[in-house]
């Protein structure tokens, strides 16, 4: 029998799946800490898929959900390429790297989905988009909860309708990529958004976006929201993937230093201001997935040299807000438990 949202977790909470910076440890670390912990798959490939799910399972037996980005068809001219080589290249120089031999990556996202049925995931989420028709009645064939992610009630009502099992409501609070995809971008708080999808919606809500403490949690869940998804406020915990670089500017970071910007892969997504963004601000920018790719190896380097301003350092509105801790005592403090010594 296919499981609901409550039954995936001892409290109402999902760990944000953070492509990129989750780990199997970190995963397995939410899920028995009581969340509902998330692979974050969308820059995987199949077999990385599968590899991260086994040893996600060898470290526990609850449950955690997959999360996977929706393909868009999205095109890219040889000029628009070349002009955002050009523009990074300031960057690539200080970083000691090439920058004109572009490696682009693919998608195997139906691979992907047939990995999550093969390992019997339980939840599965998606973020970009809805996938099609058909993979959403496969999926449920094989009692899979799934989750959709939206940035507007219009989205929201796409998700419900597309036979999504409950919904992400991305607040403009969020840190990281928007999950937009349908009609014009909006930015809008996540109040807002909860305060009109609870009037529509009829499927579980998570709420999302900025979200740092209990006293958050609790409002939230009174005006209508069923769980609440967490994630830069985990991004500092012991077993977090983040670099360490990346960690410490999210500790250092104070109220009001993250913005909106599309510098780092051609989406728009927020994070702490630093140093590449201020330096691409108005330059060409190849679109997305073609931007993420090129700055990858920037990325990289900027990781291993520890260069934090050159980082994409993904963060909600409220990341002053952020402690050092591990997953079990961040997780309790938001859930307000203890267990007993």
């Amino acid at each position: 029998m296919q499981q609901t949202l409550t039954d995936l977790s001892k409290y109402p909470l999902v760990q944000a799946p953070m492509a990129g910076v989750t780990t199997p440890e970190f995963v397995a670390a939410c899920s028995e800490a009581g969340a509902l912990g998330s692979i974050g798959a969308g820059y995987l490939s199949a077999e990385d898929t599968r590899q991260f799910i086994q040893e996600v399972k060898q470290l526990t037996s609850k449950p955690f959900q997959v999360n996977l980005f929706v393909p868009e068809k999205t095109a890219a001219s040889e000029d628009q390429i070349r002009k955002a080589i050009q523009a990074l290249k300031p960057i690539a120089d200080q970083l000691g790297l090439h920058v004109d031999k572009p490696v682009f990556s693919s998608t195997e996202f139906k691979d992907q989905i047939d990995v999550i049925i093969e390992e019997k995931v339980q939840a599965c989420s998606f973020t970009f988009g809805l996938p099609q028709q058909a993979i959403i009645d496969r999926l449920k064939q094989h009692e899979i909860c799934l989750i959709g992610t939206a940035t507007t009630i219009k989205e929201a009502q796409q998700a419900e309708q597309a036979g999504m099992d409950a919904v992400v409501l991305q607040g403009s609070e969020a840190g990281g990529h928007r999950g937009s995809f349908s009609g014009d971008l909006e930015l809008v708080p996540l109040d807002l958004l909860l305060d009109e999808a609870r009037k529509i919606i009829q499927i579980p809500i998570i709420a999302a976006g900025g979200i740092a403490t209990k006293e958050q949690i609790d409002r939230l869940q009174k005006v209508g929201a069923a769980a609440v998804q967490i994630g830069t406020a985990l991004l500092t915990a012991n077993e977090s993937g983040a670099n360490p670089y990346y960690k410490e500017a999210l500790l250092q970071a104070e109220e009001q230093s993250t913005v909106l910007t599309k510098v780092f892969s051609g989406k728009l997504a927020r994070g702490i201001k630093n140093s590449f963004i201020n330096q691409m601000e108005n330059s060409p920018i190849a679109p997305y997935p073609f931007q993420n790719d090129l700055t990858k190896p920037l990325r990289s380097a900027a990781a291993k040299q520890g260069k934090s301003g050159y980082l994409s350092l993904w963060a909600g509105e409220n990341v002053h807000l952020c402690r050092r801790g591990s997953v079990k005592e961040i997780i309790e403090e938001l859930a307000d438990t203890h267990t007993a010594p």
